[in-house]
């Protein structure tokens, strides 16, 4: 069959590829899962943005790591592919956009709550776990 885009030790977590994991929508044109693990701190998440999309800008109360796992984005601060890892903290704000072509899938963990810019993300910041 196709190559999972999921490495297996994700898809052990979410029960199998990207096309089986039961996405939470974020607004429009983004989606998310988030993965149970046992650390209280951390919240480990994928995404999944549609491709040539944005996320809304968005700060950190702590730090942010996001790899790529299919697909690319690139933000204010760089442009990032398959296996790439952006790393940022509270000094950073940034709105990623997904590019053009295919949805951007990432797994995202965070070890503190994102800091939404727009009124609207902020309102659903507690509901989305955010």
């Amino acid at each position: 069959g196709p190559t999972p885009v999921l490495p297996k030790s994700v898809r052990d977590y979410v029960g199998g590829d990207v096309d089986d994991v039961s996405w939470q929508r974020l607004g429009k044109d983004a989606f998310q899962y988030l993965i149970e693990t046992r650390d209280d701190e951390a919240k480990a998440r994928l995404l999944r943005i549609k491709a040539g999309r944005p996320v809304p800008s968005h700060g950190h109360g702590g730090r942010e790591l996001t790899l790529v796992l299919a697909g690319r984005f690139e933000d204010e601060i760089s442009a990032f592919g398959p296996g790439d890892m952006e790393d940022v903290d509270e000094e950073i704000v940034h709105k990623p956009v997904a590019g053009a072509g295919e949805d951007c899938i990432c797994l995202a963990v965070t070890d503190a709550p994102l800091r939404f810019k727009e009124f609207l993300p902020r309102i659903l910041q507690p509901i989305l776990r955010m």
